[in-house]
């Protein structure tokens, strides 16, 4: 500060010092963010895609163990805001300034493949929690604040090809500052084709013919191949870049949650190995006892199964796109005849994604094999799809928002309760903020989609 004074004196002495803007700019740090710095600025949103207790009560995972309010699906509008003015947008800087991105810091063909895979990324995951959403129109800025709501429809098409650019562009060369893969370009080529393999499963019951054919492209243009594949964000144990549930657990003193007696009924009695990840034996017995989703009387944080301890702890990762989805996914399109082999590689793709299941929350394999022999469990051609989502439903522990629009597709698992006599909901409503700020558009998708209705119940496109 004393140089800037000086300076000041001296510009008023001498008569002279043109532009004083200069004095305000500090040489040790840049002025603005490089490409990759955007992206990881963009990565660093990731883990809110996953850590949320709306998502986990839209899923059954977790019961509230008081101030039960939330778990109740009370009506009310959620805000998709935050990714458009964070992530998306840090993103679409990247894509729009090409000319502009620095070699130096990886192949710029490279950069924006990994912008585009995170941009469908992210798109992927609001409209499927909201269904029609800005997409064409949006990450204007000041030169557009109301945009026009695409169809959802119209973003899932527009996505896959986005992730067949991505893919089709990516060359040899990593990137730099990269905090989910290092720069490894080949995980990121594994994970934008895995993404879009899972993007077309969605369609099973909407559009079952551009679903397998969406499917398939994904498949032979090369998807995740083991759990070193998976797109993981990983915490730290210091308070910068800690777990969420770290935080209200440990940090708030909140034990807030246990495990859901659905959750826990489909795991204790067959000795799911997962479940000493996924939760603490009761207090009382020593037992592993679930909470009735919704319960308002009988709940408290000694009769039930809390949160694992890693869960919450402070460096826990955050799984969002994995391995043993892939195989789940596999598993069902052979089933379904989108993919040769019928039954057979039904089975073995099942089979294949419980045991890296289990591997990925247990670090071990042991206990695996004991649960795939377990009736009702061993794959059985009659219910296969019931039994794919099922294990798949358990495998996605703490990705509620996932978990739940895949419940939406198949309707399984298909105990989920109704607390209050509500439905689990089947869309997420739009802020309250659109309706006045963005009036026009609001009602318009409202109509297209709901006769004119924004509640909880309204289905969006592909769940038919």
């Amino acid at each position: 500060m004393k140089k800037i004074y000086i300076v000041l004196l001296s510009c008023l002495a001498l008569g002279s010092c043109d532009d004083l803007s200069e004095l305000n700019v500090n040489p040790n740090l840049p002025s603005e963010a490089s490409g990759t710095q955007l992206i990881a600025n963009a990565e660093l949103s990731l883990p809110s895609l996953s850590a949320s207790p709306t998502g986990e009560f839209l899923a059954q995972y977790l019961a509230e163990t008081q101030y039960v309010t939330a778990s109740l699906y009370p009506a009310g509008g959620t805000s998709f805001y935050w990714l458009y003015q964070g992530p998306l947008m840090n993103l679409q800087t990247v894509l729009i300034n090409a000319e502009n991105l620095d070699g130096n810091e990886g192949p710029v063909a490279n950069q924006l493949a990994v912008a585009k895979i995170l941009q469908a990324y992210y798109m992927w995951h609001i409209t499927d929690r909201w269904g029609d959403v800005p997409y064409t129109e949006a990450l204007q800025g000041a030169d557009n604040f109301t945009p026009a709501y695409d169809t959802q429809e119209y973003i899932y098409n527009n996505l896959f090809t986005l992730l067949d650019e991505a893919n089709e562009q990516i060359v040899s060369g990593n990137i730099s500052n990269d905090i989910i893969y290092g720069g490894d370009m080949a995980k990121w080529k594994k994970l934008g084709n895995t993404i879009h393999l899972l993007m077309a499963l969605r369609l099973s019951e909407v559009d079952p013919v551009k679903g397998q054919e969406e499917f398939n492209k994904a498949l032979a243009a090369g998807i995740m191949t083991s759990n070193d594949d998976n797109l993981v964000f990983h915490h730290l144990a210091n308070a910068n870049n800690q777990s969420y549930w770290y935080s209200q657990w440990v940090t708030q003193n909140r034990e807030w949650w246990a495990l859901t007696e659905t959750l826990v009924g489909e795991m204790k009695p067959v000795a799911d190995p997962r479940l000493e990840v996924y939760g603490q034996p009761a207090r009382k017995t020593g037992e592993y006892i679930g909470l009735n989703f919704g319960e308002t009387v009988n709940m408290n944080t000694e009769d039930y199964s809390l949160l694992g301890t890693a869960i919450y702890a402070q460096d826990a990762p955050v799984y969002l796109v994995t391995y043993a989805q892939a195989l789940f996914a596999q598993a069902e399109a052979a089933k379904r005849g989108w993919i040769t082999g019928g039954d057979a590689e039904a089975e073995a793709y099942y089979n294949e994604a419980v045991k890296q299941s289990v591997m990925q929350w247990t670090g071990s394999n042991e206990g695996a094999e004991e649960l795939l022999s377990q009736p009702g469990i061993a794959y059985n051609p009659a219910n296969a799809i019931e039994q794919i989502a099922t294990q798949r439903w358990i495998h996605l522990f703490m990705h509620g928002y996932e978990a739940w629009a895949e419940w939406r597709r198949t309707g399984y698992p298909d105990n989920l309760v109704t607390p209050g006599g509500k439905a689990v909901p089947r869309r997420q409503m739009y802020d309250a903020l659109e309706a006045s700020l963005n009036a026009a558009n609001y009602n318009a998708a409202l109509q297209r989609q709901f006769n004119g209705e924004d509640g909880l119940y309204g289905r969006v496109w592909w769940d038919q």
